[in-house]
């Protein structure tokens, strides 16, 4: 299995995975040619994709949804909530109902080879989740968009061989910036993104000895700055396990996860 971020921060976020056979995105945050270009660095294109895994409605998670599933014709997973949602976003454009694949939190499903998971997360959405992907023994944790974590998410993420985390914000950077003081509450609530040193307290929790590498995801540009978090996270873990940032605005690497 192969992993690869396409975009990842506050202004947009896709995400790949896949194998020889089965390749999926997990949001679409994006335009359509963004991620066109984007898969086209993994030599892919969009007509490869198979299914687009939705964590939640929040624009820079589905802006080039509409166009890229009309486009490709390719199956949108969600639960029931979030997929309903999406239906009623005019700005989406019209979205064929057929494609809608709904899921349940806590089940796990098929997508081709890949066996994929969801897992309930806090974040001021109608019903958002995160995703596991597993393929041959080889598994795939991410997490972003929520305001706190706690044992069961450990839970689900532990023994992953490559995890990517959330590491929104600086809490001072956001408490002395230009955001409006509801937006600094709702990011620092419950329901809102993780800071950089709750994503360290993450990760050194799930620091094992399968795990190869963990890439810190969903950096606000306002409030954060890419060194900023990477330091935060490796003065928790030490060189104990590899860590970068995904890149803001063009494709990271593509990690392989084969055993």
């Amino acid at each position: 299995m192969k992993f690869g971020t396409i975009a990842s921060g506050s202004s947009g976020n896709c995400l790949y995975a896949g194998n020889e056979d089965t390749h999926i995105l997990i949001d679409a945050g994006i335009s359509c040619k963004r991620i066109c270009e984007g898969l086209k660095t993994f030599e892919l294109e969009g007509k490869d994709i198979q299914g687009i895994l939705i964590t939640h409605e929040h624009t820079d998670h589905i802006c080039g949804l509409g166009v890229l599933s009309r486009k490709f014709h390719i199956p949108i997973y969600g639960t029931d909530k979030t997929l309903h949602q999406i239906s009623e976003m005019e700005n989406l454009g019209k979205i064929d109902r057929e494609l809608f694949q709904p899921i349940e939190a806590g089940r796990e499903f098929l997508i081709g080879s890949l066996s994929v998971a969801s897992f309930s997360i806090s974040h001021d959405a109608v019903d958002p989740v995160s995703y596991l992907v597993q393929d041959g023994g080889r598994k795939l944790g991410m997490v972003t968009d929520l305001g706190y974590y706690d044992e069961a998410i450990v839970e689900r993420l532990k023994d992953s061989h490559l995890l990517y985390v959330e590491a929104n914000h600086d809490i001072h950077m956001l408490q002395a910036g230009p955001y409006p003081y509801y937006l600094k509450r709702r990011i620092l609530s419950e329901r809102g993104h993780l800071c950089n040193e709750m994503a360290a307290q993450l990760v050194t929790e799930l620091v094992n000895e399968r795990l190869d590498q963990v890439i810190l995801g969903h950096l606000s540009k306002e409030n954060n700055y890419p060194d900023l978090a990477l330091t935060t996270v490796k003065n928790e873990v030490g060189d104990s396990v590899k860590v970068e940032v995904a890149p803001r605005d063009h494709a990271g690497h593509l990690f392989d996860l084969a055993l």
